[in-house]
């Protein structure tokens, strides 16, 4: 039997067909190979014809599918086809030829398969569920679902499903059972686009064709504007039902523009207010008042329409809300009470409940038990915004001891160590004085989850604080050695009690540590003895090997192949030799086939080196191997020759160990990596193109040869670090690019740094607006810290201050960030609509786009929403993705061509990306710190940018981000606060200050 396929193509039915056997197989000489078992396209129009849609073929267009299909380089796996159990198939590409059918004919022919006709052929999985479509459609009309709408410019008539329950019921199901097959032809869109391009778009033509196939007014829904019934008179409703009946959808301009506003209102009326949804906030507390869980209510159809039960029960929100939400919040209440928060029954005691008291201890039970379960259960929870946030973390100070002799430290000299206590996010700047730290420590004696620091609350895990206040109380001011402070900082487990969230150093080791190694760096240039010129980047390379050599600690040097790491390491050769600081030979292994390589590269490059090639059956052993070693700078052998003669290697006094393709070493238990291991040196380097081929467990193998013992055992590393980045990849990850970034240089050719000029990059501020609605938020939280402030003392001012600034910045980005309800995105922010039209623009001239938020969970809601607007693929990059994928997603960013939006969370991408692909950087939210912008806007400003970058950062204008960007330009010692320590300078401003950058301005609102 033939099988039958179709795939829906833009506004379009694509039909092709499988034979039961290949009249021939496919070319190997085309690309993609065309489909063997494929239906020809008369074929295809004959077998339609037997099912009786022949009209419909004959009036179709022929044209050609690439389909992604599952198989193997012979043939696609046929579709009637049984397992056969063998290898799994390859998804390859194939060209099939196809018949184009539009909405009209589509919804004909899938009527006809519906029907007796239809059981003469199999029907694919995916044209089976867009048969399913068309039946939703049918029964969408028939019941009267269906409203007339205008589409398009130049304007036209379309019945399209009603905004009812019903309709997002069935349509959740559909979108649910859409098979793979259906997308086939767009293998690279993701559940997002997949909806919209194979289940949307095919159910509103379908609806569309149904209704016009029916020629009757769907009953059951009134018709204000007589589109439907109207008698044959030249009104616009009139026209409207020539156009929703005839053949030609079209409707002029004038009665488009007649009719859009009473379209409008029949669509609201017909929405209804519909089901309002319990929300259950918690409250912290003000001083001594106890902690609150309030009863809310929310709109299910517009959710930034939200009330305090309270104020339901004075007759509150009629416009809006159900008749019987008293009713339905009741019963909700009690359903809540009765299967998830029994503490909810003492607040049903009362004829109108409106919230729930509760201790510390309540609280606590409530965010971490109650809040879980209601969330699962379908209701809605609000808690604080430090919910799931780390609350502590250590400032680190690191001394060296006065220099003894010229040069940088090592690895086992020692620094003196200490660590103080800081709050994370806002009053982090100044660290916990001895009695609050004695309070938290009680507080923790006391298993208390919930506490309060400097007039803030925050979430801590009791057993996990109090042991860290013990262990930094016993550590106090201490030495320690090099290697010791490094794993300290860089967040190795259990190297410091808590998180290290700022180091202050001084020195090589403070550049090590803050990130500052690219100031401390003396260029290298080409030095004397080198027959050759390095690029700046090679001469950059060189010198940080120098660099960190000079403090006794390792390198990986990883750069892409082809980059020159042969020619950077010999220019470090060099330049010792030639200023005399040759400390000792440098023994460099590396495969067989590149022992020939290193001696005739040094002897092109560095040909005043002496070299020894240690390899061979006669290469000399014992005394012999001693003098001559004592008389080279460089001594090439292979890991096999290492591997035999470990023992004798090792005896001998070497500078320098360097392994060149040192992804040999990722298997650090194999007799190989353990001899290398062995040989004794003060300083290593490894020089890799692959730092990790397969798993994390490989990048620890390489680094403890480079640094041995710094990334701790290979047990400890596997379980801390290398098992949670395989699993979701979120902290664990962020925390493997720290590990690494100290000691592991890589530069890849795609950066083309040997490129010195880079196009212009222009900055411009884009003002926003904000909404009625961000403007009541914003008024009301402004008025709230105004009431607050008069009460608090200093320290409680601090906390209250800055964490009044977050709110005031997630309410100018969009009301449901603030709210944090889950609640829809469109039409509610003026920030939102400018990012929209920003990069309609961008797309429209076919342009890539980088938008960064500082605001991962914004971003969860911002990337689906972008992709349904703007209509070209948004990818979303957070600190908690994957590497491989973070990968991936760059990967396609640089390389798919057409219009494309990289949505980023500034902390997980404002480095170390190269996104060059686009010549557009918006900043949806500031970070008010120029340096990190800076840094965000260089994914796409950098050597290999061969186009304008446009840079705009989004700034609501009359709030508080247009005051604190005055503040920035008007004030150098404020702009300099912020470059170095974030946000925190603002809880030093005065009140007068502080009232100002607040206060909302009467521009801040659209008219």
């Amino acid at each position: 039997m033939r099988v039958l396929h179709g795939v829906w193509v833009g506004d379009a039915l694509a039909v092709w067909a499988e034979e039961a056997r290949s009249a021939s197989g496919p070319d190997p000489a085309d690309a993609p190979p065309r489909h063997p078992f494929a239906l020809s396209a008369g074929g295809l129009r004959s077998l339609l014809g037997s099912l009786g849609a022949g009209e419909e073929a004959a009036e179709a267009a022929d044209d050609e599918l690439r389909l992604t299909l599952p198989g193997d380089d012979r043939a696609p796996t046929r579709s009637d086809a049984a397992d056969s159990g063998g290898a799994p198939a390859r998804l390859l590409s194939w060209r099939v030829p196809a018949l184009v059918l539009d909405a009209r004919r589509a919804e004909t022919l899938l009527d006809v398969l519906g029907g007796p006709g239809g059981g003469r052929v199999r029907l694919g999985p995916a044209l089976a569920h867009l048969g399913a479509v068309r039946d939703c459609a049918e029964d969408l009309v028939t019941a009267g679902c269906v409203l007339p709408d205008l589409v398009g410019d130049p304007p036209r008539a379309r019945w399209r499903p009603a905004p009812v329950e019903a309709a997002e019921a069935r349509l959740s199901a559909l979108t649910a059972a859409l098979p793979t097959a259906a997308r086939a032809h767009r293998p690279e869109d993701g559940p997002d686009e997949a909806a919209r391009s194979c289940v949307l778009a095919p159910l509103e033509l379908l609806t569309d064709a149904v209704a016009r196939r029916l020629a009757r007014r769907p009953h059951g829904v009134a018709d204000p504007t007589g589109a439907a019934g109207a008698a044959a008179s030249d009104t616009p409703a009139a026209r409207l039902a020539s156009a929703l009946a005839g053949a030609d959808p079209r409707v002029d301009p004038a009665t488009a523009e007649a009719l859009r506003g009473p379209l409008r209102e029949w669509r609201a009326r017909v929405r209804g207010p519909g089901r309002a949804r319990l929300l259950f906030v918690l409250r912290e507390p003000d001083r001594d008042s106890p902690w609150a869980v309030e009863f809310w209510v929310r709109s299910d159809t517009d959710p930034g329409l939200r009330l305090p039960l309270e104020r339901v029960w004075l007759g509150e929100g009629a416009a809006w809300l159900p008749d019987d939400v008293g009713e339905t919040a009741l019963a909700d209440l009690r359903r809540a009470a009765r299967h998830h928060y029994p503490a909810l029954r003492r607040a049903l005691r009362d004829l109108a409940p409106a919230r729930l008291l509760l201790d510390t201890a309540g609280a606590e039970s409530f965010v971490a038990d109650a809040a879980p379960r209601l969330g699962a259960a379908g209701f809605g929870v609000v808690l604080p915004e430090w919910r799931g946030r780390q609350a502590l973390g250590l400032r680190m100070t690191v001394e060296e001891a006065p220099r003894r002799t010229r040069g940088g430290v090592g690895v086992a000299d020692l620094v003196r160590v200490s660590f103080e206590a800081l709050v994370n996010g806002p009053g982090s700047g100044e660290p916990l004085s001895g009695e609050e730290l004695d309070e938290l420590a009680e507080l923790a004696r006391l298993k208390r989850s919930l506490v309060r620091v400097r007039g803030r609350w925050m979430e801590i895990d009791p057993e996990r604080v109090g042991s860290a206040l013990e262990a930094l109380r016993s550590r106090a001011r201490r030495w320690s050695r090099v290697d010791e402070a490094l794993r300290a900082a860089i967040g190795v487990a259990g190297a410091a009690p808590l998180p290290v969230t700022d180091v202050v150093a001084e020195g090589p080791v403070g550049a090590l540590l803050e990130g500052g190694v690219s100031a401390e760096l003396r260029p290298m240039g080409a030095p004397a003895g080198f027959e050759g010129t390095l690029r700046p980047y090679q001469d950059r390379g060189a010198s940080w090997l120098r660099f960190l050599g000079e403090l006794g600690l390792g390198a990986i040097l990883a750069d892409d192949m082809g980059l020159g790491k042969t020619v950077q390491l010999l220019a470090l050769l060099t330049d010792e030799r030639a200023g005399g600081r040759a400390p000792g030979p440098t023994l460099l292994v590396c495969p067989v086939s590149l022992v020939g390589n290193w001696s005739r590269e040094a002897a092109r490059f560095a040909p005043d080196l002496r070299v020894h090639v240690q390899h061979g059956p006669d290469r000399p052993v014992g005394n012999a191997l001693a003098r001559l070693v004592g008389a080279c700078d460089l001594v090439v052998t292979t890991y096999g020759v290492v591997t035999r003669d470990a023992g004798e290697l090792a005896a001998l006094p070497w500078h320098r160990v360097v392994c060149d393709e040192a992804q040999a070493l990722k298997n650090h238990g194999t007799r190989q990596a353990r001899a290398v291991r062995s040989l004794p040196a003060a300083t290593r380097i490894a020089l890799t193109g692959t730092p990790v081929e397969n798993n994390l467990g490989e990048l620890w193998s390489v680094m403890d040869f480079a640094n041995p013992g710094l990334l701790g055992s290979a047990q400890d590393f596997q379980r801390t670090v290398a098992e949670p980045a395989d699993g979701d990849g979120g902290a664990a990850a962020d925390l493997v690019r720290r590990l690494t970034r100290p000691f592991v240089l890589r530069r890849l050719k795609t950066d083309r740094s040997i490129i010195a000029d880079l196009p212009e990059k222009f900055e411009a501020r884009t003002w926003c607006t904000l909404t009625p609605e961000q403007a009541s938020l914003y008024k009301a939280v402004a008025d709230d810290m105004a009431e607050r402030m008069a009460e608090a003392d200093e320290k409680e001012r601090k906390g209250l201050v800055l964490a009044t600034m977050a709110r005031l910045k997630q309410i100018c980005n969009h009301p449901a960030q603030f709210l944090g309800d889950g609640s829809a995105l469109a039409g509610r922010s003026g920030k939102l609509d400018r990012l929209e039209a920003i990069l309609g623009e961008a797309a429209a001239q076919g342009d890539k786009a980088l938008c960064f938020t500082q605001y991962a969970r914004f971003g969860d809601r911002l990337a689906p929403y972008l992709r349904s607007r703007l209509g070209v693929p948004v990818l979303w990059l957070h600190g908690g993705t994957p590497r491989s994928e973070r990968e991936e997603l760059t990967r396609r960013f640089q390389d798919a061509p057409g219009p494309m939006v990289f949505l980023l969370s500034l902390r997980a991408a404002g480095t170390g990306l190269n996104l060059t692909a686009a010549n557009h950087v918006v900043h949806v939210d500031r970070w008010w710190n120029p340096a990190v912008e800076n840094q965000a806007t260089d994914r796409a400003f950098r050597i290999g940018q061969r186009r304008d970058v446009q840079v705009r950062k989004l700034v609501c204008v009359g709030t508080v981000e247009e005051r604190v960007d005055e503040m920035i330009e008007r004030k150098s010692a404020l702009a300099e606060g912020a470059v170095t320590t974030g946000e925190h300078w603002l809880a030093g401003l005065s009140v007068e200050d502080l009232r100002e950058v607040v206060r909302l301005a009467p521009e801040a609102v659209a008219g």
